[in-house]
This record gives C-alpha cells, structure tokens and sequence, in this order.
C-alpha cells in the first residue's frame, strides 16, 4: 500500500502549504513498511539529507498517482554542469582565468648582467692579427666609446709596431681621433732622434696629439696605453687608467701605474695648480668631476688633466711571453696576476696559440664580475716579435 514519511527539521522535506512539521515523526498509510531498512538509518534530530535508501515505496506504475498523504517530498534539483567546451559556466560561479606566467631572470643572464635593453652602435669589436688579438665589448652604459690601433711593419721592419688602446669619456670623438692619429706622430717623433730619445719621443707625440684634438673643439676626453716595438726594446706608456701587464715567466708586472686622481702624487700636483679633489660618489674627483688626472682631450680641465705620459722602457727577452694592453674595464674586476694566470694556456708552450679565445675570456670575465664599463682587451705575443 503507498505510504509516506516525514521527518521533522530535515532540510529536505515541506509541506505543499509551508506550514510547520510536527514534533515527532510518523508514518501515515494503511501499512507500514515491511522491513525496518526502509526506515532511515539517522536520528529524527539529524540535519543530512536522508539517502535514496531512506524512503522505499512500491514498485507500482499508479504508485505516483495515488499517494495519500498530505505531505509531499520535496528534493531540491542541484545545479547541472556541463564538461563540454561549448557550455557556458554557471552565472554563479565566475570563469577563472589563467594566472600570467611569472619571468625568472636566468642564471646566465645575471653572470652573465646582459643588457637588459637593445645594444645601441657597434656591440663588440674581435680581431685576430699576426701576433695580436683584440677583443672589444660594449659596456651597460651607452654607445661604445673605446678604440684601439695597430700599426705592423713599420718601414718595412716586421719587428717594428705601435699598438694603443684607447677609452674615451664624454663621448667617442676623442678615442677615434687619438686612434686615427697618435701611431703616426710617434713615428714621425722618434724617426727625428735615435737611441735613448725614444722615451721623449713618444711623450711629444703625447703632447702633439692632444693639442692637435683641441684644436678641434670637440668635447670629452680619452684615456691612452701604447706599445712601441722598436730595434728589440719594448716602449710602454700611459696616461691615464688603461694598463699594460707583462707576462715575465707566468709573473704579473705591471708596466704601467693608473693615474687616478686618489695618487697621491697626483692629488698634490693638482691642488698645486689651484685645483681641488673631493670624494663624489665613492670617487675621487677632479673638481667633482673627472677620476683620472691625466688624458689627452678635456678641455674645461686641461690646466689640471694634462696629456704627459710615463713611459717605460725595457728588452724584450726569451722570459717576456706577453703583453697585455686594456682599459679600466677589464682592471677594474680582474687582477693583473688573474689576467696572465688566465691568458698563459692559450699562448704558452702550445702548438697553436690562441690569443684572440684569451682576450674574449678576460672579457667574459670582467662583465660576469659586474664590470658595467666598456672592456677594452689586446694581447700582444712578444715571443713573435
């Protein structure tokens, strides 16, 4: 016979009309269940929905029809939602949209400290000569304003060569020009004298150039470190903080010292002069300007910044293996010990020297260490010379 069941407090039964349930539960029909499993199996008091096996009624075709009771079982419809890629989501429950992908710097470019902009001018500059190599790198700054010469064969004379590194500031106008111009007032400079004149030699050519680029009134400065090989002897000069490194042996020497305004001797020839030098930004400065004290060029600094180099001569001998010229770039990061330490495999006791992979790898180097200026590397083999 049909019957029907009704539980007090349960969320899922009313009544048609919305009125209250009774206290306590009851059965109404004129039989009851047969077997106690059609009873739910919770408390009257418990607020779960009651399970398809709660309520059992006859398996009758009219058994929908002809219910009695005045209660009625009441199961809301939960909502419906399609898997298919056409079926739009529920208004109620928002679509979510896919995070966007996070960007991880990778290791290579943080050693590496790649620029994180698109390079402006020339990037880089790689020569492999006879006997040199030359590796130029833009710095993270701005256009590239080193350059360097080579000048081979001088007079015929393969064992005679001038060679330069240059790094300008203010601009590049002042490294093109020393460049263009520095190799060929030396050699005019020493073909006027002979012997131990060599040294004033290249200091007039120093001295030339810098009053021939002011000449030009163009603005900026350059740093200089030049190489002169002539009949045997090594002539090495600088003015500035580009340096030359001899390899004697796999020892470190340096030829050159950096004239920076922090010298001592520097700082009193200065202030001599009525100049003045003040720390500014963790430098010592020229009129809180300049941090070298001598470069060819600078006008609005030239009674304080003169273009007169130091010079250093010495024999080239079978212990003198290599010489490296560059710029502050690469000093700046690396010692002058770890420079030859690093040069030495590829051009010492090998059958196939290979000075250019050198110059690059000191490079690499410097900019992997932070260096944000440009590098500027030359190696020179003497062993060749």
């Amino acid at each position: 016979m049909p019957w029907s069941l009704t539980v007090p407090s349960s969320p899922i039964f009313c009544k048609p009309d919305g009125s209250s349930f009774p206290s306590s539960p009851h059965i109404s029909g004129s039989h009851s269940p047969k077997s106690p499993s059609s009873l739910p199996l919770s408390s009257p008091s418990s607020p779960l929905p009651l399970s398809s096996t709660s309520v059992m009624t006859p398996q009758s075709p009219s058994s929908s029809s002809s219910l009695k009771s005045p209660w009625s079982l009441c199961i809301r419809k939960p909502p419906q939602f399609s898997l298919g890629t056409d079926a739009a989501a529920p208004a109620s429950v928002p679509k979510r949209k896919k995070p966007p992908k996070i960007e991880i710097p990778t290791p290579v470019a943080v050693k590496l400290g790649f620029a994180a902009v698109t390079p402006r001018g020339e990037e880089e500059v790689q020569v492999d000569g006879e006997g040199y190599s030359v590796y130029c790198k833009r710095g993270r700054r701005g256009k590239m304003e080193d350059r360097y010469s080579v000048s081979i064969d001088l007079k015929g004379d393969s064992k005679q060569a001038f060679f330069g590194v240059f790094d300008g500031h203010g601009g590049s106008k002042a490294a093109e020009f020393v460049a263009g111009n520095l190799d060929k007032v030396a050699m005019a400079e020493v073909s006027k004298r002979c012997g131990d004149a060599i040294e004033e030699a290249i200091k007039e050519a120093y001295l030339t150039t810098d009053m021939d680029f002011l000449k030009e009134d163009v603005g900026g400065g350059t740093c200089c470190v030049t190489a002169m090989i002539h009949e045997g002897d090594l002539v090495v000069s600088n003015a500035g903080d580009c340096r030359a490194v001899l390899s004697r042996n796999g020892v470190a020497e340096a030829l050159t010292s950096d004239h920076q305004v922090s010298r001592q001797d520097e700082r009193a020839r200065i202030e001599a002069l009525g100049g003045y030098v003040d720390f500014c930004h963790g430098v010592w400065r020229i009129q809180g300007s300049l941090a070298v004290s001598r470069a060819i060029g600078n006008k609005h600094l030239k009674q304080w910044v003169i273009a007169e180099p130091e010079t250093k001569s010495l024999k080239i001998r079978p212990e003198c293996e290599f010489l490296i010229l560059a710029s502050d770039g690469l000093w700046n990061k690396v010692t002058n010990q770890e420079a030859v330490d690093l040069v030495r495999p590829f051009c010492v006791d090998i059958d196939k020297p290979e000075p250019f992979s050198a110059c690059k790898k000191l490079a690499e180097l410097s900019s992997w260490r932070g260096s944000f200026d440009d590098i500027s590397v030359m190696i020179i083999q003497l062993e060749r010379c």
